[in-house]
């Protein structure tokens, strides 16, 4: 992964020596020989020419692991070779080398802090073996072999994160995807130690105060699959099914997991993946384990899964989307063991399958494995919808990219990634048919285990499968950028349909006109609900496409024209079934097509169409009678963007945010306390009424239930509740806000104590405050951890503390550019999605072009920030413009 650019300036000059030894080997060698570019990134041409050097790798591994800053290990890489003309490079981050020996003798080490310079003298055509003695300091980022120290009882945790290419920063070796090797390890570590990895360990010797820890050799893996996992952590383990699972976890927050949760759709999701695959679980064991301040939500390495413990902690009982997220992220990283870790992408330009294919699979597994058969709602609702925005965004991209260099390898890791792409998966499977789709996933994975394949042999095993041709699908929906739109055109005589056309469009920047298999449904309202009166399955092209199916049918009183949600397309409704949807939403008994509505309706406030004031009286009537806890979310998520809208257009002050803030803070706790014997519902209205609370006595309400002073039948003010509410109470100023936060700092030594407590002060709207944690943000000495850093950039400025961040807005403008050469990606994604200064004015938007034009060297994804921010600050001043009030 992408090196701090502190770290490349320190090996600057060993770097810049180094260049000269490089160019006269390759000079020496051969003509033809092209040295590696002597930085921190491997492109996919230098990539592909070791590989094509490079085959049958091997290691073996050993590491002395202490718990202390550093960590020694040996890498012995074993690999052949089929032409020894020219010089070979091994990959290694910022370590100490001590020892190298290249077949047999030991050799000077041409190291230039990232890569070792294997001269071509030392090296034989046929099989090498090059062993490398190394220390190194642990990672503090989430990538490499990071460590955390637990601020409650001071226990040392390490884990392991590779993708994309970060394992150099744990060992020597050849790091990319297409070289698959098998791996061995030995590891020390202290006696109270667990150690795990890819393989279950053979057995466990314990020599003086140490363990010794022996794996058993894994099979062919692509370097970012593999880990090592150590430290003292709690486990659990389960033994009921066909491969044995275990579950790990810091000894300091063992009480806030729900073991037999996990293993329950841990199993299930095995089951249920060895079962539409028709190919066993590829490994042995099932490990899964949380760990701290991890930079993802999960990462899916091979039979020992991470994830990130801040999402999956609970303190008392799991709510039923907190339950519905575990089992959604579990059957991910689950679906990754075939797709990904059997079968592996040959560069980064295929990470898109890999990740769209698991949120697919993802989605149809809880759906049809678990007991939340609402899962295609929830992707539709969440992960389709980000999808959609990302596609409309000035900086969307198709979902199969080039990708020059393993520094652009996560450039591209969004949500046209993951949803556009299962929404892809998805459509295809209806237009081949489940059983051709499934016999196709099937063969592509049989035919390629432990291989790397592309893009090219999975289109090819579908088409095989289907007898269809899938050319023009692969170039329009995977080589082309931007969601269509399609809307119903049709006209009726005597109550029925005479015309019928269903009209696709495209943005003029993206004018790619999509071929789709959809359903077009009509429906009647009257005073008992909106009925279906016919739906059928259409495939659709160019801008207009005639359904004469349906002529003839009786004249409907709204159409939704991607029925069950089949295809990738964003839907217009006519103004017949847009007035029938804002007037009858609460009478469609069809809970996807009501969360589609719901839909339609904020999407024509995003585009300017329906004044946000109306959306939001529509809302207030109409989210309170929801009944399904799915769409209850959705709603409620569209008010809360309405309320951040309004705070940060006009202000706390302004006289229509006061009274709709109180209208949307009586009406969460109105229906809290109707829902006092729903625990689900219960917990989502409480926290949106504590969302909303921003007057005085909402304000004290909250206090009172910190205090045990007035109670909720059925809730329970747990810690995260505390944290939550003391977050809010700072943010709005309350009276006791400060002594609160101080008493809870007492209380609460955790770790996410800790990064709660930071993210409580910093949100205060106090300018002394807000400088202070600027100044230890921007810090490039003495920095703080990055985990704490980013709990400060999520709290800097929410939406109604406009004034505040004026204050600094165009010195953060200003220093931009620098700060994106002085951090590495890891940080700058946090610091360019929450620092980067908005509000919907025109001063901001015009400060924002400028400030693009003026930086046009800005790291790719610092950039496409600084679009976004733009294109977003245009979208709300046409938000702002559209609102009708008095």
């Amino acid at each position: 992964m992408i090196l701090a650019s502190t770290l490349l300036l320190s090996a600057c000059n060993q770097a810049s020596n180094n260049a000269n030894n490089i160019e006269a080997k390759t000079q020496s060698s051969t003509s033809t020989f092209v040295a590696r570019a002597n930085d921190a990134y491997l492109s996919e041409e230098q990539a592909m020419k070791r590989s094509s050097r490079v085959s049958d790798v091997d290691y073996k591994l050993t590491f002395e692991l202490t718990g202390e800053e550093s960590f020694s290990a040996t890498s012995v890489i074993n690999f052949a070779l089929n032409d020894a003309s020219t010089p070979l490079t091994l990959d290694l981050n910022e370590a100490n080398i001590s020892k190298l020996i290249v077949n047999g003798n030991e050799v000077n080490a041409d190291y230039n802090n990232w890569f070792i310079t294997l001269a071509a003298e030392n090296l034989q055509k046929g099989k090498n073996s090059v062993e490398v003695n190394f220390t190194r300091k642990h990672s503090t980022d989430g990538e490499g072999l990071h460590r955390f120290t637990d601020p409650v009882d001071g226990k040392v945790y390490l884990y392991s994160h590779f993708e994309p290419a970060a394992a150099q920063q744990m060992f020597a070796l050849f790091d990319q995807p297409d070289l698959k090797a098998n791996y061995q390890m030995t590891v020390t570590s202290p006696t109270d130690w667990h150690v795990f990895s890819a393989m279950k360990e053979t057995r466990v010797e314990i020599k003086g105060d140490k363990k010794v820890w022996y794996f058993d050799r894994t099979l062919k893996l692509s370097p970012y699959n593999f880990s090592l996992h150590a430290g003292p952590y709690h486990k659990w383990e389960d033994t009921s099914g066909k491969y044995p699972l275990r579950l790990f976890v810091r000894q300091s927050v063992e009480k806030q997991v729900v073991p037999s949760d996990w293993f329950n759709y841990t199993h299930k999701g095995l089951a249920f993946f060895e079962d539409y695959y028709g190919i066993d679980y590829p490994f042995r064991k099932y490990d899964q384990v949380l760990v701290p301040d991890f930079i993802y939500g999960a990462m899916e390495n091979a039979a020992a899964i991470t994830f990130g413990e801040g999402g999956f902690l609970t303190n008392g009982e799991m709510s039923q989307s907190q339950k519905q997220r575990l089992a959604s992220v579990i059957m991910h990283e689950m679906a990754h063991q075939w797709f990904g870790n059997l079968v592996t992408m040959k560069w980064w330009n295929g990470l898109w399958l890999n990740e769209s294919f698991a949120a697919f699979m993802a989605t149809l597994a809880t759906a049809e494995a678990t007991e939340f058969d609402n899962a295609w709602r929830s992707f539709y609702a969440y992960g389709k919808q980000s999808a959609y925005r990302q596609d409309q965004q000035i900086t969307t991209h198709p979902i199969e990219v080039p990708i020059p260099s393993s520094a652009n390898a996560f450039d591209n890791i969004d949500a046209i990634t993951y949803s556009k792409g299962a929404s892809t998966l998805n459509q295809l499977r209806h237009l081949l048919g489940e059983t051709d789709f499934r016999r196709g996933i099937h063969n592509y994975l049989a035919k390629n285990a432990y291989q790397n394949a592309e893009l090219d042999d999975f289109i090819e095993s579908l088409a095989d499968a289907s007898g269809k041709n899938l050319d023009n699908w692969k170039q329009e929906w995977l080589y082309k950028a931007g969601v269509n739109t399609i809307q119903s055109n049709f006209s009726c005589e005597n109550g029925k349909i005479t015309q019928f056309n269903l009209l696709q469009s495209a943005d003029e920047n993206f004018p790619t006109l999509r071929e789709q298999h959809v359903q077009v449904a009509l429906f009647s309202s009257d005073t008992n609900g909106v009925n279906l009166i016919k739906n059928v399955a259409v495939t659709y092209s160019g801008n207009s496409t005639s359904v004469d199916v349906l002529i003839g049918s009786d004249c409907p009183d709204m159409v939704y024209p991607n029925y069950q949600d089949w295809g990738f397309v964003k839907v217009n409704l006519d103004s017949t079934s847009f007035e029938t949807a804002k007037n009858n939403l609460n009478k469609v008994s069809d809970p996807l097509l009501r969360s589609m509505l719901w839909q339609a309706l904020w999407d024509s406030v995003r585009d300017g169409q329906l004044p946000l004031n109306d959306f939001i009286d529509t809302a207030i009537v109409n989210a309170p009678l929801e009944t399904d806890y799915t769409l209850l979310g959705q709603a409620l998520s569209q008010l809360g963007q309405s309320a951040s809208y309004i705070k940060g257009i006009y202000g706390l002050d302004h006289a229509y945010v006061k009274t709709t803030m109180q209208r949307l803070e009586k009406m969460a706790w109105d229906n809290t306390l109707a829902n006092t014997k729903d625990t689900n519902k219960l917990r989502r209205w409480f926290g949106y009424y504590q969302a909303f609370a921003t007057s005085e006595k909402g304000l004290n309400t909250l206090v009172a239930l910190l205090n045990g002073e007035q109670s909720i039948d059925n809730l329970t003010i747990n810690q995260d509740l505390r944290w939550s509410i003391i977050r809010h109470l700072n943010r709005y100023q309350h009276p006791q806000a400060i002594a609160l936060l101080e008493q809870e700092q007492q209380a609460d030594s955790s770790d996410t104590g800790v990064k709660s407590a930071i993210a409580a002060q910093v949100i205060r709207p106090d300018a002394k405050v807000k400088a202070q944690w600027l100044a230890n943000i921007h810090a490039t000495e003495n920095a703080m951890p990055y985990a704490k850093l980013r709990s400060a950039m999520g709290s800097m400025y929410p939406s109604e503390q406009t004034a505040l961040n004026e204050v600094t807005a165009d010195s953060r403008i200003a220093s931009l550019a620098e700060v994106d050469k002085l951090h590495d990606h890891v940080f700058m994604r946090t610091y360019a999605g929450t620092m980067i200064p908005t509000s919907c004015t025109t001063k901001s938007v015009e400060r924002l072009a400028k400030a693009i034009a003026d930086n046009k060297e800005l790291s790719t994804g610092t950039r496409r920030a600084l679009l976004v921010a733009h294109q977003n600050n245009k979208r709300c001043l046409v938000i702002k413009d559209k609102i009708s009030i008095q």
